[in-house]
């Protein structure tokens, strides 16, 4: 499947490292730096996170294109011009003292975000491995999954000791100086051919309806997750509070999420991975309710079990980005479907923190339901989802 002679350890630890980088440097840095960039523009914070929004739209909108290349040329190119791409839209936002440079960088951090996050991780590792690539999957999740670990304390320690455009600049370093040569040690993807099968006329175009039927499925599945996911995380704390949580309670509770989402993602590395990934997903699906479930049973006593159960279920759906799509219709082709199955849920996750937020301050503690309920009407719709779906 490949040329090189990196052996699936060292591709999954540079993949994992450049993926940490780009994720650090881009979704997770209006946690930190949205406070003294709207204050230096004379903004409020809402406008970064909401130039973030932006930037995520488009890097949806780019992921079909992007995914088709993968298919076409391999990802070890498109993956080291995204670090490229990377350091100019961080240069750019530490140029800004107006709007108009605030959005033109996020437009290019967007398209970095396109070019350089999960989605094209994956497609280069299904490229390299083809039908072999759900354990390098999961690898590299398991490394990117420290990502605000690692990135929210350098950010905030970067803005406090030289400035909030000085983290930017250095972050940009970093893209040039470690992410680009790690992506560029990946081993190049020999061409991919779609083998010819029995199948021909009516068979055919069956097989063809039954693909883009678990397509729409897999597509509403991760936009429902991916609105839980995005609404929920924003606005965690002050959920919990809603339900009756202590400030204190609510956070030590949230502190749970990120190594739950690892215990997660290394049982899906170990005992799960013995298992179709169908099994998997719908398993992941019904811990957000089953967590909301215990919150309402047991109060805030309890909100460490939502949290464990929510950042599982977390944890092991961004694997199944991967893993779901690769085994139901293969790896030829899998970067251009992943996009396409990707861009409803890049939208979700776009708006699910305003709407989310919304729905708390006029719902209170019934917007957890919502989530609740989009995650069911997920479970629902693996249901539908069979191994050999499109085979």
């Amino acid at each position: 499947m490949s040329r090189g002679t990196a052996g699936p350890l060292n591709v999954v630890i540079a993949l994992g490292s450049a993926r940490t980088i780009a994720w650090a440097s881009s979704y997770y840095l209006p946690a930190i730096l949205a406070a003294p960039i709207a204050s230096d523009l004379g903004l409020a914070p809402t406008y970064v996170f909401g130039a973030l929004s932006g930037a995520l739209v488009i890097s949806g909108l780019l992921g079909p294109r992007v995914g088709h290349a993968i298919d076409t040329f391999g990802g070890r190119s498109l993956l080291a011009v995204s670090n490229l791409v990377f350091a100019a839209g961080l240069l750019l936002l530490s140029m800004a003292y107006g709007v108009a440079v605030l959005i033109a960088a996020w437009i290019m951090l967007g398209i970095g975000m396109g070019m350089g996050l999960y989605e094209a991780a994956f497609a280069t590792l299904a490229r390299i491995y083809g039908a072999n690539a759900r354990r390098t999957i999961t690898g590299i999740t398991l490394i990117a999954g420290f990502a605000s670990t690692l990135g929210w304390p350098l950010t905030t320690w970067l803005a406090t000791e030289y400035g909030w455009r000085a983290a930017c600049q250095l972050w940009a370093v970093i893209h040039i100086g470690l992410a680009l040569p790690l992506n560029l040690a990946l081993p190049r993807a020999a061409p991919l051919h779609q083998e010819a099968g029995p199948n021909t006329g009516a068979s055919q175009q069956s097989g063809r309806q039954s693909e883009t039927f678990a397509m729409i499925l897999l597509a509403y599945m991760f936009a429902a997750a991916s609105f839980v996911s995005s609404g929920v995380s924003a606005i965690l704390p002050t959920m919990l509070v809603a339900f009756g949580a202590t400030p204190a309670q609510a956070l030590l509770a949230g502190a749970l999420v990120g190594p739950a989402q690892v215990g997660a993602r290394l049982l899906e590395a170990g005992w799960l991975g013995r298992f179709h990934p169908l099994l998997s997903a719908r398993l992941a699906m019904l811990m957000n309710p089953i967590g909301v479930l215990a919150l309402v049973a047991g109060g805030p006593l309890l909100a460490p079990v939502f949290t464990v159960l929510y950042g599982a279920g977390n944890g092991i759906i961004t694997i199944a980005r991967g893993t779901l799509p690769l085994a139901l219709f293969g790896p030829v082709g899998f970067g251009r479907r992943v996009g396409m199955i990707s861009l409803p849920s890049r939208a979700t996750g776009a708006f699910a923190p305003l709407a989310l937020g919304l729905m708390v301050e006029h719902l209170g503690s019934s917007a957890l339901w919502i989530g609740a309920l989009a995650s069911v009407s997920a479970f629902l719709a693996l249901l539908l989802l069979r191994g050999d779906q499109a085979a």
